[in-house]
């Protein structure tokens, strides 16, 4: 037999064996630290419990909806007040989502690069509608600034389209949507080249362990003037919205479907147990983005080295 004919035949094979569908679907949105805990989950219930986890990647609306319906059962880090809709439709209303209420605090707001906040004397994300600041991050000649909302997809990314209006520096800025992967590249790359930089950031991140940045200065988080609805809710949800504040502290929290509860007692316990710092999801991003750690060999060596904790989860 040729090695085509042994390969062909091994195809065949595969295609007639129906696929064993594993235990749990964990999924997984577009940013590092939920890849992070992701892997680290799949790790922890595989090796403590003898489970077989799946990871598949996928939007929160859509990872929510999969939970609702069974076809996932896991969200490892859902940002709250960010996913509030999400949350309050499954886990309120429906009933078939839960939340561990172990959070991990988060900030979020908009930070320049410090070199161009020294020079430049940019304090405050009202400079931002001042069209001579706005013209320092015009990088293409088109009078405006470029600066990073997010990416899309994004829960907060839509959030930051109802800041810009509010404050009104969507009049002076390009508001761009990319990957963050290709927006905190294009960091690095303006840093080195000592050109200016302004965008979206958050903690926990390993950006600010590698960069000074500026966070901008804003009006505190005031309740009564955050009025956020998102495109899943109201079709008119920009127009509707307001925000000219600060974020609210975040907390980020792991999501599972109820019916955990019932065919998998174990994992719904583990998965209500699992508590982690805001330096521990920090060093997870610097870990895979700047180390370049593959996902599942560093969840090994995370859950390898604290042991303890992921017992300690495991505790009735």
């Amino acid at each position: 037999m040729n090695k085509f004919t042994a390969l062909m035949g091994t195809t065949v094979l595969a295609l007639a064996t129906p696929a064993m569908a594993a235990d749990i679907v964990i999924g997984v949105p577009n940013w590092p630290s939920v890849n992070a805990t992701a892997h680290i989950l799949k790790v922890a219930i595989e090796q403590n419990l003898g489970l077989e986890v799946e990871l598949q990647n996928a939007t929160n609306p859509i990872v929510f909806e999969a939970m609702d319906s069974g076809a996932m059962h896991v969200h490892p880090e859902v940002w709250m007040p960010n996913q509030q809709n999400l949350h309050d439709t499954f886990v309120k209303d429906n009933g078939t989502v839960v939340m561990n209420p172990n959070g991990v605090a988060a900030f979020q707001g908009m930070c320049v690069d410090q070199k161009t906040a020294d020079e430049h004397g940019i304090t405050a994300i009202s400079d931002l509608t001042n069209p001579d600041i706005a013209a320092i991050f015009d990088s293409n000649g088109d009078g405006q600034g470029e600066l990073w909302i997010g990416a899309p997809g994004w829960a907060s990314t839509n959030i930051e389209k109802i800041r810009a209006k509010s404050y009104g520096y969507d009049q002076t800025m390009e508001l761009t949507e990319i990957d963050e992967t290709v927006a905190y590249a294009n960091l690095d790359n303006a840093i080195k080249a000592g050109d200016p930089w302004v965008g979206f950031c958050y903690t926990p991140h390993y950006v600010f362990a590698l960069h000074e940045m500026q966070i901008l200065e804003e009006p505190a988080y005031d309740a009564a003037k955050w009025n956020v609805t998102q495109p899943t809710d109201d079709p008119e949800w920009l127009e509707k919205s307001d925000a000219g504040v600060a974020w609210d502290l975040a907390y980020l929290h792991v999501h599972y479907a109820k019916a955990l509860e019932e065919s998998h007692p174990d994992v719904a316990n583990m998965l209500s147990n699992v508590s982690l710092t805001t330096d521990q999801v920090s060093d997870m991003t610097f870990a895979l983005v700047i180390d370049g750690k593959e996902p599942l060999a560093y969840a090994e060596e995370w859950v390898a080295a604290n042991e303890d904790a992921v017992l300690g989860w495991m505790a009735e």
